[in-house]
């Protein structure tokens, strides 16, 4: 769910028809699903944080730490590995714990969160909380980091639709050898790298922190990150806030399959936007003229990439965060019009650099990334099996249908075996505060409703008309109420808010025309997840 390209939106980003032999004999022994997550541990005790201070011109009272947790929670006296901490502590008189943030992912480092969270809560909310951000095992600054190697997103890419044989074995290939490369670099870490390995990682820190109960609030794939904690350990949790809800019923397979549908709509949605600003775009009144247009760019880069750098699959990756926050829009409209009205590639050419282009950095977020997926739960190990679905799936969303495929496909290849994930059904848990916009790509509607189901009495708040990815905290007053009424109280209720209004057309040297809100929060957010 998480792109490494999209990791830093403010900058460069840190998402056929013949068999191939040599593939099928390497899938063709489908891996058994391990039992699911034994029953919780008791959390070793850990030793008191030390926290010192790593303050910012921005969050001048920042402090950092780092936590000792074991590799493997069955054997607690074994090898640790450490996690990388934030905090920006509490300043009320009487306090009501610790709030951990988690920004999704899975990859995303979550130790900038903290200053963003603690500053765009109110003071007085902020000030009750020590509000804490952490980069989970494998991540950022913890150590070990997963790197499995870089250059896994240089362009120009093989096209990511299959068209023909040479294609879809090259990317094979690609896919195959990030796998292996993986196994050869962290065999010894990645049968520990998963959500519930995550989930116990932060019971050590509520022990560390000498806390009886924590909060927690996360976004997108940290939504499931939190349920699993929650469903470990509900007698400890304070508040519970889920933000953009990962559907817990299609982890993995199917929740990226439902992205695939979601993504095409929210695409469509932008270039109705384009449409409806013909005076300043100047590519159509028609929507569906203007998608002609979008997949004729597309076509024409398969020939030349603009720049020797945006063939298809980079123009996918550029166009993707689109779907995750409308503030992009005006930005991509004018690259696109650029290309295709004045046969100028420069603008689409430095919208990739801004929005797509990945740094080397990044292969440690994908790396986690797919460490995570590919051992959370089973996916298809018989590459039949991706073909036949990508491409019904394809005949409906041809957006980002193959995209997607490959960058979750070295899960077919992956060498650690799968677990069963758990069920998060929650019935002890104190109310739990979930947010979802309705168009929202990324984790689609129906996930929401269903993680509401499963967490007995939880309060869904509904972004009626919304597509942004992350909503709290992102400007608009309505949720931001509903969320700081919850973190004072505990109450919350079943809600609707109106979206935003869309942006309007800005100047092209703007990246994000402030009138779209949520561009600060949007630019610590992971895409894909």
């Amino acid at each position: 769910m998480l792109h490494p390209s999209k990791l830093r939106p403010a900058k460069k980003r840190a998402a056929v028809l013949l068999a191939i032999s040599t593939v099928a004999a390497a899938l063709a022994t489908p891996l058994t699903a391990a039992p699911a997550a034994p029953a919780e541990a008791p959390a070793p005790a850990a030793a008191g944080l030390r926290w010192t201070g790593c303050a910012t011109p921005r969050y001048p009272t920042l402090q950092c730490a780092s936590l000792k947790v074991p590799l493997d929670h069955e054997q607690p006296a074994g090898r640790q590995v450490s996690l990388a901490l934030t905090r920006v502590p509490h300043t009320a008189a009487t306090s009501q714990g610790p709030l951990l943030v988690n920004p999704g992912g899975p990859g995303g480092s979550g130790r900038a969160l903290a200053g963003f969270i603690a500053s765009a809560l109110p003071k007085d909310v902020a000030a009750q909380y020590d509000v804490i951000g952490f980069d989970p095992r494998g991540v950022g600054k913890s150590e070990p980091t997963l790197d499995c190697g870089s250059g896994h997103f240089n362009p120009v890419r093989p096209d990511s639709v299959p068209r023909d044989g040479a294609t879809e074995r090259a990317n094979l290939e690609r896919v195959r050898s990030f796998a292996v490369s993986c196994q050869e670099k962290h065999a010894d870490v990645l049968p520990y790298v998963g959500t519930v390995s995550a989930a116990r990682d932060l019971e050590v820190l509520r022990t560390a922190l000498g806390a009886p109960k924590l909060s927690y609030f996360g976004y997108s794939y940290g939504t499931y990150l939190g349920a699993v904690y929650a469903k470990l350990h509900p007698d400890r949790v304070h508040r519970l806030v889920l933000d953009s809800v990962v559907d817990p019923g299609g982890v993995w397979y199917a929740d990226n399959l439902s992205q695939d549908l979601a993504f095409d709509a929210r695409h469509k949605a932008f270039l109705a936007w384009v449409a409806q600003y013909d005076s300043t775009y100047h590519l159509g009144t028609d929507p569906a003229r203007v998608e002609e247009r979008w997949y004729a760019m597309r076509e024409a880069l398969r020939g030349a990439p603009a720049g020797g750098k945006v063939g298809p699959a980079e123009l996918e990756d550029t166009y993707m965060p689109g779907g995750y926050y409308n503030g992009y829009w005006p930005s991509l409209a004018e690259a696109f019009a650029a290309y295709a009205v004045k046969q100028d590639p420069k603008p689409l050419v430095a919208a990739y650099e801004r929005l797509g282009a990945v740094e080397p950095s990044a292969s440690n977020s994908y790396s986690v990334y797919t460490a995570v997926q590919c051992r959370d739960s089973a996916w298809p190990r018989d590459w039949n099996r991706w073909r036949a679905d990508m491409w019904r799936t394809h005949a409906k969303a041809p957006f980002m249908t193959w995209n997607n495929a490959w960058y979750n496909a070295p899960c077919a290849f992956w060498p650690t075996q799968p677990l069963e994930a758990p069920d998060v059904t929650n019935t002890a848990l104190p109310k739990a505060l979930l947010f979802q916009a309705t168009e929202d790509a990324a984790t689609p509607y129906e996930g929401a409703v269903s993680m509401r189901d499963k967490l007995a009495g939880s309060a869904l708040v509904v972004e009626e008309g919304g597509g942004n990815h992350g909503i709290a905290l992102s400007g608009n007053k309505c949720l931001d109420e509903k969320l700081s009424a919850y973190l004072r109280t505990g109450q919350a209720a079943d809600a609707t808010c109106q979206a935003q209004p869309a942006p309007k057309p800005a100047a092209a040297t703007r990246a994000v025309p402030s009138s779209a809100g949520g561009a600060a929060l949007h630019g610590l957010l992971g895409f894909r997840g």
